[in-house]
């Protein structure tokens, strides 16, 4: 697994994958084929019987057979160096996230020095969305509601204070958060904030690494603060 912890620490083998570099193999393995077969034939049509010539329909059915066997080659060496590539241009595009905060899924918030930040996506409009901040036991401490919210992520405050006023202790807390338009309710989805400290590349794909989140794929990240 190759990690890159700044933009300069891009790898040749993915700047190769974006030149095309990647398809070189695959390319010669074409080309040695298609010389095996004509060679074969070459040798065959000097060494038929004059009385008994290869048939044409024999040596057109062969020719095809190769053209198409080259075809699904190029077709699977193309497929390749482009997967090859979208992969470089996600990883270098990752990197320009490294040192920012992001908002992704989860609903852990981590309290520090009085200052904690999260956030909320909505699926849709909404007239109240409440959000609820429990403690390590499940324990609400302190809730809070948002009014008016047009659908999009939105990130939140909490200035470390409980619903009576007390500055609460530094260290991960979770909260919840439940949204209505009317009588209906909204889909609403809690956003934890961390910082990207590096990103990685291996088998199960591009990972953005939040010390205070975890790997997280592309998906999970909702917004770049």
């Amino acid at each position: 697994m190759t990690t890159i912890q700044s933009n300069s620490g891009v790898s040749t083998s993915l700047m190769d994958a974006v030149n095309g570099n990647s398809s070189a193999k695959a390319k010669d393995t074409v080309v040695e084929a298609q010389d095996r077969f004509m060679t074969l034939l070459v040798t065959q049509m000097r060494n038929q019987d004059p009385l008994n010539p290869m048939d044409n329909a024999q040596m057109t059915s062969q020719l095809a057979q190769l053209s198409t066997v080259s075809g699904i080659e190029k077709l699977n060496a193309a497929l390749e160096n482009l997967m090859g590539s979208y992969q470089a241009s996600q990883t270098l595009q990752a990197t320009g996230m490294i040192g920012h905060g992001v908002l992704a899924t989860g609903n852990s918030v981590q309290l520090s020095e009085g200052e904690a930040l999260m956030g909320v996506e909505l699926a849709g409009p909404a007239d109240k969305v409440q959000v609820t901040i429990r403690d390590a036991s499940g324990t609400a401490v302190h809730s809070f509601a948002l009014e008016n919210q047009a659908a999009g992520t939105y990130p939140l405050a909490w200035d470390g204070k409980n619903d009576a006023g007390t500055t609460l202790p530094d260290g991960k807390y979770t909260f919840d958060v439940k949204a209505t338009a009317g009588e209906q309710s909204v889909t609403a989805t809690a956003l934890s904030f961390g910082q990207v400290a590096s990103v990685s590349t291996g088998s199960g794909g591009i990972k953005v690494n939040v010390p205070t989140l975890g790997a997280l794929n592309f998906a999970d990240i909702r917004q770049i603060l």
